[in-house]
């Protein structure tokens, strides 16, 4: 049952990192990040997921490991928890961790929401990568990344390191799930690259005007980790998944997915620079 009664218009709150607001749409709320639409979240039904990319994301899990089959997730990125909140009811029985960078909006959230509690669903307050680097090895089914600061995806989980530290924390077929800004100034094709560089099995979930449109947008990317006794993703599966959404989408792969990627860089950590320490003086 909702903690409480779906309240009209909407409601601003401080957080550590800015202003996050509540825009209310009958039992609907999208949560805003200084002005940012971050998520969005049905309290009537929380297993409605009202943005598209989280719909890709989950028909990619969905193909792999039907529903309701119990997942073991890591969240790069809470905000208002929708993704985790949903798989918590569609597949009871999972464990799941959301680490979200604000510990005001991570607190805020649990007040807000009837979100599920630890085991089910934890909460914690850490920077993505720096977890992601200490995750035991093989402890999880699905890693999610959906983390931005203030519209744009923190630098270091964009990485070759970050892709492996993810690819390292699978069991052996499991999953890396990514939310891509894409167009204008953003550019989801260096995440692919460095994907491409850890991962055997790399696709993007997009609509069909990426590569000819410019409009800023989300692509989804999908990487499954080495699986030599488990089952590879499905991918004519998934592009038969995705057909069937209410805005349907197209799985890019192969050739077309190298084509659409030549030419950016696969992102690295930068290189500390030793200390030389000063020669004394004579």
């Amino acid at each position: 049952m909702p903690r409480r009664t779906a309240p009209r218009g909407s409601e601003s709150f401080t957080v550590s990192s800015g202003t996050a607001t509540l825009r209310w749409d009958g039992t609907s709320a999208t949560l805003l990040l200084d002005g940012v639409e971050s998520s969005n979240v049905d309290i009537a039904d929380p297993t409605r997921l009202e943005f598209e990319y989280m719909q890709h994301m989950d028909a990619a899990l969905d193909t792999l490991m039907p529903s309701p089959a119990p997942v073991r997730a890591l969240h790069l990125g809470g905000a208002a928890c929708a993704l985790p909140w949903a798989w918590s009811l569609r597949r009871p029985g999972s464990r799941q961790v959301a680490v979200e960078v604000d510990p005001l909006l991570a607190a805020s959230v649990r007040e807000w929401f009837d979100l599920p509690r630890a085991p089910q669903l934890r909460i914690r307050v850490g920077d993505g990568r720096e977890v992601l680097d200490h995750s035991r090895p093989g402890a999880h089914d699905v890693v999610v990344r959906d983390a931005f600061d203030h519209g744009s995806v923190p630098a270091s989980l964009g990485t070759v390191e970050a892709a492996r530290a993810a690819a390292a924390t699978l069991r052996p077929g499991g999953l890396y799930l990514l939310n891509a800004a894409h167009g204008g100034t953003a550019d989801a094709r260096p995440d692919v690259s460095a994907l491409l560089e850890v991962f055997p099995l790399v696709c993007a979930v997009t609509d069909p005007k990426v590569g000819r449109s410019q409009r800023r947008g989300n692509v989804v990317l999908v990487a499954q980790s080495a699986h030599p006794h488990a089952d590879a993703l499905d991918l004519d599966e998934l592009d038969r998944h995705l057909r069937r959404l209410p805005l349907p989408a197209r799985v890019l792969r192969g050739r077309a997915l190298e084509r659409w990627t030549a030419g950016a860089p696969a992102p690295t950590d930068p290189v500390s620079t030793p200390v030389t320490a000063a020669s004394p003086r004579t």
